[in-house]
């Protein structure tokens, strides 16, 4: 479990291809290194990989053919640089939104632009994923906890701080970029209720969050 507080930026300084998949050397400076163990979950631009021989100043982590086909490391190559954050722990500050590092599509920057000392920045998610994005949600674009400002049906924008621009990737991208999606987990669980899946049938509705304690009855019965 992550955070989308981004550690640091590591560059891509080795791609080996398996057959389908591929392992990476990624070197993000000593910093990081200093207490990243084998078999450590890290998130490398938003998706969840384990460390393998890591030592003074990188790592090697193994990308599956099905990573590479779902999410944006396909598309990356030697000297691209990456976002970092290693696994939470429990007396981590919770700064970002609780991010499993699972992503769930691959959005496009369709709109990139200074905005005073801030930018905005306008991506596209795939339809199937839009249902999951609200104004003032989180989201998390290649491993970056970021809040929804405005939403327009599959096109969401973004304010990044001068902070943010400066220590994550977001400065190297341009209009086009693909960029990896997570949508917020509390989002993609409530619709899952919402559907039915194991709750009673017809779903949850506001007599089981009653009954469950969620939300006040009116009727103080219990919502019977």
């Amino acid at each position: 479990m992550f955070t989308g507080l981004i550690e640091a930026v590591g560059r891509i300084a080795r791609v080996d291809a398996h057959g389908r998949d591929r392992r990476l050397r990624i070197e993000p400076g000593e910093e990081l290194m200093r207490d990243l163990q084998p078999g450590d979950s890290i998130a490398v631009a938003g998706a969840c990989l384990t460390a393998v021989d890591p030592d003074a100043t990188g790592f090697h982590a193994d990308v599956s053919a099905e990573t590479l086909a779902h999410t944006g490391l396909g598309g990356r190559g030697l000297g691209d640089r990456v976002n970092l954050e290693r696994a939470l722990l429990p007396t981590t500050r919770l700064g970002g939104h609780l991010v499993s590092g699972h992503v769930d599509g691959v959005g496009e920057i369709v709109g990139r632009g200074a905005d005073g000392q801030s930018w905005r920045f306008r991506i596209r998610v795939p339809d199937s994923l839009a249902r999951y994005v609200a104004p003032k949600g989180s989201i998390c674009v290649d491993g970056i906890s970021l809040t929804v400002n405005e939403v327009d049906g599959a096109v969401f924008g973004v304010n990044i701080v001068p902070h943010t621009m400066a220590m994550t990737t977001l400065a190297d991208t341009a209009e086009g970029d693909r960029v990896n999606i997570e949508v917020d987990l509390i989002a993609r669980y409530l619709e899952r209720l919402l559907a039915g899946g194991d709750a009673p049938p017809g779903g949850i509705t506001r007599d089981t969050l009653a009954r469950t304690g969620f939300v006040d009855d009116p009727a103080g019965d219990g919502g019977h």
